[in-house]
């Protein structure tokens, strides 16, 4: 028990949980200035933790996934709290309101959220412009996602979207460390299934290999359609050496079999569920993809109830080279990385291993 979740998270989960995150991210980007000091108050320093992906250097590999940060606003104080990367998004070419509210929810039985945001954002260009003058200690990530019209807008020509596309990447790319492409919305009709057509995703991938980005890219997928889709994956990104590693999204459905909340307080929920609950499906994505994939040229990012060290090891020991958290933060606060990331070097030192990238998928080969 800690101060947080004996005191202050009871407060914070009075009014609805939107209104939280908002205020969250109002004082984060009031509190930037401090970041760099706080930093020096969290940050873990170890050399085991630190890794190179993809020609980055990360002091470690436990980072925040995109969705805390959608605008780039805090990233300075989020910096601070002791991440070894912020990712921050999804960011789409053209501004978006998202979904209608309410968009958020908490499931307190399973440490877990329920998102239907659909990813509000203002837009390529007033994002860039924001990060214009930000200098992270830690590499920063920029999640790109196709606009989010609306229920009722007319529906784009795959053309259209494959632009969009590249004309956000092309705006944020300079202000980013690295790319990630979200081909796989779950909380957006467009985004949901566009990429499940191969053709659509042979066809954006050479779209994307015809445009020069100055930082690695990565692609966040799908997690449904089994093994066949992740083979279908590599095949396809194979002729494309732009793509230097994978992440899987949430499933657009929800994982009942894996809950403890009662069906009467979810189903009417809209949205893909974060958090502990998310974890089987996509470790079992993790596992099967770093089995098939070469090793050599790819790496894998994870996330899904990741709130602990051993949480951030196992995925690492199950293939993955970087871990994200998200809904951690929510149920356990601020300190939870400086904890996470204190249990992960004690985990490598007490196996033996000198450096994570020692320990990735050793129990997966």
């Amino acid at each position: 028990m800690t101060l947080y979740s004996t005191l202050l998270r009871p407060l914070l989960f009075r009014p609805d949980a939107e209104t939280v995150h908002r205020a969250a991210m109002s004082f984060g980007a009031a509190a930037g200035f401090a970041g760099g000091a706080l930093r020096s108050l969290t940050v873990v320093d170890d050399a085991r933790l630190a890794t190179t992906v993809a020609g980055l250097a990360f002091p470690s590999p436990v980072g925040l996934a995109a969705g805390f940060d959608k605008n780039g606003e805090a990233v300075d104080a989020l910096a601070g709290l002791g991440f070894g990367f912020i990712e921050i998004g999804s960011v789409s070419a053209f501004a978006s309101a998202g979904n209608p509210r309410p968009r958020l929810f908490r499931l307190p039985d399973d440490r877990a959220i329920a998102v239907a945001y659909g990813v509000p954002n203002d837009g390529a260009e007033i994002v860039a412009a924001r990060l214009a003058r930000v200098r992270l200690p830690v590499p920063l990530g920029i999640n790109i996602v196709k606009t989010n019209f609306g229920a009722g807008a007319p529906p784009e020509t795959d053309d259209a979207i494959v632009a969009e596309y590249m004309q956000a990447a092309r705006a944020l790319a300079p202000r980013a460390d690295y790319l990630m492409f979200n081909l796989s919305c779950p909380n957006t009709v467009d985004g949901r299934d566009f990429f499940a057509d191969r053709g659509r995703l042979d066809a954006w991938l050479a779209a994307l290999s015809a445009t020069p980005l100055p930082c690695p890219v990565f692609l966040k997928v799908s997690p449904l359609g089994g093994i066949a889709a992740i083979e279908q994956l590599l095949e396809a990104a194979a002729p494309h050496a732009c793509i230097r590693g994978f992440m899987f999204n949430l499933p657009s459905a929800k994982p009942e079999g894996a809950m403890r909340t009662p069906r009467c307080v979810w189903q009417a929920m809209p949205g893909a569920v974060s958090g502990p609950p998310a974890a089987p499906l996509l470790d079992e994505c993790l596992r099967e993809c770093y089995r098939r994939m070469d090793r050599k040229r790819y790496v894998l990012f994870a996330s899904g109830g990741v709130s602990s060290g051993a949480d951030a090891y196992a995925k690492i020991r199950m293939g993955a080279s970087l871990v994200a958290l998200y809904t951690a933060l929510i149920y356990d606060g601020p300190l939870v990385v400086r904890r996470m990331t204190r249990e992960l070097a004690a985990l490598l030192a007490r196996d033996g291993f000198n450096s994570v990238a020692d320990a990735v998928g050793i129990d997966n080969r």
